[in-house]
């Protein structure tokens, strides 16, 4: 799992009929991209996050 501030991270729902969750990472602290993760999720809500198998990493497109 590789990251950059500014990524989107997506936690999908481990519960049927549970909405999946978004995040912007805002700081990586681990080393070379790895968790764990300062995030902000799209409430406003901060927190740090060590994330599992079950997320996905969207790099935004340049230009």
């Amino acid at each position: 799992m590789h990251a950059v501030a500014g990524d989107r991270i997506h936690f999908k729902s481990g519960t049927v009929g549970a909405p999946e969750h978004e995040a912007e990472i805002l700081e990586v602290q681990g080393s070379n991209g790895e968790p764990p993760y300062r995030v902000r999720f799209d409430d406003g809500h901060e927190s740090i996050v060590y994330p599992g198998s079950d997320i996905q990493i969207e790099h935004p497109s340049s230009g």
